[in-house]
C-alpha cells in the first residue's frame, strides 16, 4: 500500500494492485474488531490504503472509514472494489501521511498496512497523538511477498527477473529505513503500549495471479521489460510449470502485526 513517498513509484500499477495484491486473512481482521470494540460506531483511518485490501473489510465495522492514498488511480480501484463489496461508507481522499492532520478528523482507529515504512515515521506517529481517539489506537501489519523469496518457484522467479533485467533497478529508498525498527519508533512515541503477534498461514497463487503481483510493485517490471514482456512471461509460465504441474503454488507467509495504544 502507498503512501507519499511512492509517489510515482506506483503509477500504472492500480489495475494490477486491486486484482493481484492479497488481502489479509479473517483471523486477522476479526482481531482488530474484537480488540478494539468495532460495533459500527468508530471512524477508521487507513493510510496507504492502496485499492482498499484493508480498508473495505474493516468498514463493515465502523460507522465510517477514510481510505488515504497519494495515486488517483488507486483510489479509483479502491472505489469500484468499495461498491462491489456494497460498502458505502468509505471515503476515499488523495494524499499521504505528509498531509496529515489535513482536517480528517479525530479516529477509533489508524491501519498502515504495508506501508508504514514508506512514511516520516515520527513525524507521523507525533501526528496521529492529536488524531486518535482515548482508547483507540494503530495498527502496522506486515507480511512478506512474492520478491522476496522463500520457495523454490519464487525462486524460480526471482532467477527469470534477474536474466530479463541483468541491472536490476536498487530499492527505491524507504523514509522509514533511519531510526531503527518499528518498535523501536514506537518506543518513542505516544503508542508505546505495543502487542506484537505473527499471524502464519498460506497463500496459494496460479501463474497469472503471480505474474499480476509483479506488475503491482514500486518496481515498474512490465515498461522496464518493454519488447521482452510476452517472452517474460513464457519463460515465468515455464519454469512454474516445471516445478509445479498442478499450476497452483503455495506461498508460506507471516504477517507480523504491531497493535498499538497509549499506556
Amino acid at each position: 500500500m502507498t503512501s507519499e513517498s511512492e509517489r510515482g513509484l506506483f503509477a500504472g500499477t492500480a489495475w494490477h494492485y486491486a486484482r493481484y495484491r492479497p488481502g489479509y486473512p479473517d483471523v486477522f481482521v476479526d482481531d482488530l474488531v474484537a480488540r478494539f470494540h468495532l460495533d459500527g460506531t468508530g471512524r477508521l483511518l487507513d493510510l496507504g490504503c492502496g485499492t482498499g485490501q484493508l480498508t473495505i473489510p474493516l468498514a463493515r465495522h465502523v460507522a465510517e472509514a477514510v481510505g488515504l492514498d497519494p495515486e488517483p488511480e488507486m483510489l479509483v480501484e479502491a472505489a469500484e472494489r468499495a461498491r462491489v463489496a456494497q460498502r458505502s461508507n468509505v471515503t476515499w481522499t488523495r494524499g499521504g501521511s505528509a498531509d496529515l492532520p489535513g482536517g480528517l478528523g479525530r479516529f477509533t482507529l489508524v491501519t498502515m498496512g504495508r506501508s508504514f515504512h514508506w512514511m516520516d515515521r515520527e513525524r507521523v506517529l507525533t501526528v496521529l497523538d492529536g488524531m486518535v481517539d482515548d482508547g483507540g489506537g494503530l495498527v502496522i501489519a506486515n507480511d512478506g511477498c512474492l520478491v522476496h523469496p522463500t520457495t523454490p518457484w519464487q525462486r524460480a522467479i526471482d532467477d527469470l527477473q534477474h536474466r530479463f533485467l541483468p541491472e536490476w533497478p536498487a530499492a527505491a529508498p524507504n523514509p522509514g529505513d533511519a531510526g531503527g525498527s518499528h518498535e523501536d519508533v514506537l518506543a518513542r512515541s505516544a503508542f508505546t503500549r505495543v502487542h506484537r503477534r505473527v499471524v502464519e498461514f498460506t497463500r496459494t497463487w496460479t501463474v497469472e495471479q503471480a505474474i499480476g503481483y509483479l506488475y503491482s510493485t514500486s518496481v515498474p517490471l512490465r515498461d522496464l521489460l518493454g519488447d521482452d514482456r510476452a517472452a517474460f512471461e513464457r519463460a515465468v509460465t515455464d519454469a512454474l510449470l516445471v516445478i509445479e504441474p498442478g499450476a497452483e503454488f503455495v506461498e508460506p507467509v507471516a504477517l507480523e502485526v504491531l497493535i498499538a495504544t497509549r499506556p
